[in-house]
């Protein structure tokens, strides 16, 4: 199970947006609030924390643009 990391929706108009980088590495600790990944949408990119605290397991690649929803991870 685990508490899913989807791309969350940052503005109204907001349909995608492109994982520029992990700040975390697969399979390491992480504490809810702590920066995670970077996430870019609108030329605007923006830091987004761990909703969790728990092992992270990637499931998606930097550099990828994906639609808002998208499970992007897990932190278990």
């Amino acid at each position: 199970m685990g508490s899913p990391i989807n791309i969350p929706k940052l503005g109204w108009t907001m349909e995608e947006g492109t994982l520029t980088g992990w700040l975390v590495d697969d399979g390491a600790a992480v504490t809810a609030g702590e920066p995670l990944y970077l996430l870019e949408s609108d030329k605007v990119e923006n830091e987004i924390a761990a909703p969790a605290s728990g092992v992270l397991r990637q499931a998606a690649t930097a550099g990828e643009t994906y639609p808002v929803g998208t499970e992007i991870g897990t932190i278990k």
